[in-house]
This record gives C-alpha cells, structure tokens and sequence, in this order.
C-alpha cells in the first residue's frame, strides 16, 4: 500500500475519532471532522468511505452536507445549551483566572456563532455546464 493511501486512512480514522469525542465535548466540533474523515476516505479507501457514509451513527452528518442541509434545528440548540452549560460552569466556578475565563467564554461565542451560521449554511449545487 502506498505512503499516501496510508497516511490519509491514518488520518480519516483520526478524524473519525476526533468527531466521535466531538459528540461528547462541546468545544470539539462533530461535523468537521467527519468531513474530512469523507474526504481521506475517498481518496484512499472506497470500504471505509462507505462504511462512514453508511454509518447509523455519522452517515448522516455527511449526507446532510452533502445535500446542503446543514444542521437540523433541534442539534444547533443541544450543542449551544450544553456549549454554555460547561463552559459557563467551568468559567465561573473551576477557573480563578479572569484571562483563561475570558478565553473560554470567547470560545463559547465563537463556537456558538459558527453554530448558527452553519444551520443557515446551504449547499448551492454547481452550475451545469452550457
């Protein structure tokens, strides 16, 4: 097998990871690394980028981008609310310095506003050629 091929499944299967915690931590964005898990995947190993898009679990992180329809609703206000939930939490009661609580709460907002233009995102598909 080549270098390449084995780098970027290497790589897909770190992002596959990365957005498996990203389901759990809040501050670790899902979708994206699911994205490139796709893109490694494709270029590397047919198996293992049907595998992911036919994941009950992932799959449809993928398919929905694909199809330009961003993230549902219902997902946008869970992420946002448990987001503030441990951050906040951990601003105000586990960290004593302002900066690192400044820092966390400036991550929260930058998350949060990434979270919501990506619900507005939509796929534009390209334009047939004439």
């Amino acid at each position: 097998m080549p270098l390449a091929k084995m780098l970027l499944i290497a790589c897909g299967t770190l992002s596959v990871a990365l957005g498996v915690l990203g389901v759990f931590l809040p501050v670790l964005p899902t979708t994206p690394f699911l994205l490139l898990a796709a893109a490694c995947y494709a270029r590397s190993s047919e198996k293992l980028y049907e595998w992911l898009l036919g994941n009950r679990w992932f799959g449809h992180y993928i398919r929905d981008y694909r199809e330009g329809k961003g993230i549902p609703l219902r997902r946008v206000a869970v992420a946002i609310a448990l987001l503030w939930l441990t951050i906040g939490y951990t601003a105000i009661v586990a960290v004593s310095l302002w900066w690192v609580r400044l820092a966390l709460l400036a991550i929260a907002g930058g998350v949060t506003v990434h979270l919501l233009r990506s619900r507005r995102a939509r796929h534009v598909p390209p334009r047939p050629d004439a």
